[in-house]
């Protein structure tokens, strides 16, 4: 039985990894579009971006680790159809492969921007080594950056080029930074944390155009502002990879649909990680989530089905951020959330805010705060559901409501 695997993903460094460890004794090949083995995606707006973090670093395995478990490894080449009738793949190199199992974690790509002096060389999305490589090649210090867009990568972005001696400002079309996935607190907090760190941030930003002939001059917005800029970089969220499974007829929707197994619409081909759509258990409808530990949660899943073994449990989704000094733990999933309580205090950089949805607990946010992030894990794992006032309760250890049962 031969799987392959397409994408060079997180997803596909854990699936190769769990079929070897339940026992898959037939071929694995691994195909991915660029030539590097699978790598971390996380540090390319951190550490990478940086320099504090060597290429190498970035890689998931080395290159032995996949010769000890008898992975063939196809890189730099595409999969440019599949023929579910034959159980065929087209290679980019004209090749036909024949598979027996098929993992597509083909991952997500930049969601591009509309807008007129986009195709500039100085203006960057920032997905891959090679995108963060490009802007370190182009960067200077003193170099005036407009980043677009107040998400995790956007900011995580902007605070690594901060440090490395840029003059950066964040636009933001919503009303405010991190609108969609965190209470006014939070965004607060680190439009705060970024302005005093030299970056400015402006909120309710309608975009013209870029400006420039042959290279970025300056950003122009709706209301007639300027803003001047030496490169731009562009963060408004991904798309999932879905192309190759549509053209194939597999089921799409926000990604493509698989079932509590990882089986997508053909009973011999899989997905996992950022490109697929599942059902998770713990929050109780399908969901695509963009995140390492729900990578590696999908490949397990899909390993376990493949090697006929029980399927591993699922916890509830997890998260972080890095920003300069400060550390974003988050635990559990706040979309729909009706009430929250804050804990600690935001001033001092050490804080959490806890979401809760008909009186539930359902998920986190853990600023500096590692202890309340473990707990919130625990008492969600638990199905704890403590009360606004015991979480707004600074003289209560959290950790009793466990033993206490709520």
């Amino acid at each position: 039985m031969h799987c392959v695997i397409v994408g060079a993903s997180h997803a596909a460094a854990q699936l190769v990894a769990s079929l070897r460890q339940l026992d898959w004794t037939g071929p694995i090949t691994l195909i991915g579009e660029e030539a590097l083995l699978p790598y971390q995606r996380p540090p390319l707006s951190k550490a990478f971006l940086s320099g504090e973090l060597a290429e190498d670093k970035l890689l998931i395995r080395p290159a032995s680790a996949y010769e000890k478990l008898d992975v063939t490894l196809r890189l730099a080449c595409k999969v440019i159809s599949i023929d579910r009738g034959h159980k065929k793949l087209e290679l980019s190199d004209g090749e036909l492969l024949n598979y027996d199992k098929l993992v597509l974690c083909t991952g997500a790509r930049p969601r591009l921007l509309p807008l007129s002096g986009a195709h500039l060389p100085e203006v960057h999305y920032l997905r891959s080594a090679e995108d963060s490589k490009c802007i370190q090649k182009q960067f200077k210090k003193n170099m005036r950056v407009v980043v677009i867009g107040g998400g995790y990568i956007g900011l995580e972005t902007a605070a690594s080029l901060n440090k490395l001696g840029a003059d950066v400002t964040v636009l933001e079309a919503g009303d405010r930074i991190l609108q969609r996935v965190t209470a006014s607190e939070v965004s607060d907090f680190y439009c705060n944390k970024h302005q005093s760190e030299g970056v400015k941030v402006l909120n309710k930003v309608q975009l013209e155009s870029i400006k420039g002939e042959h290279k970025v001059e300056a950003v122009l917005c709706a209301d007639g502002r300027e803003l001047s800029a030496d490169m731009v970089i562009i963060g408004i969220g991904v798309i999932p990879n879905t192309e190759l499974a549509e053209a194939a007829g597999l089921s799409i929707d926000n990604g493509i649909v698989v079932d509590e197994q990882g089986r997508s619409s053909d009973m011999d081909i899989f997905s996992a990680g950022d490109c697929c759509s599942y059902p998770h258990p713990k929050l109780n409808r399908q969901v695509r989530l963009e995140s390492v530990p729900s990578a590696n949660d999908t490949a397990r899943v899909i390993a376990s089905t493949l090697c006929n073994k029980p399927l591993p449990s699922i916890e509830h989704p997890w998260f972080w951020s890095d920003q300069y000094d400060v550390k974003l733990q988050i635990a559990g999933f706040n979309m729909g959330y009706s009430d929250y309580v804050v804990r600690g205090d935001p001033k001092e950089e050490n804080f959490s805010v806890w979401y809760f949805k008909a009186k539930r607990l359902i998920a986190a946010d853990c600023i500096n705060r590692p202890k309340d992030f473990m707990t919130a894990k625990q008492l969600l794992k638990s199905d704890i559901s403590p009360t606004q006032e015991q979480i707004s309760n600074e003289q209560l250890d959290l950790k009793n409501l466990l033993s206490l049962g709520g």
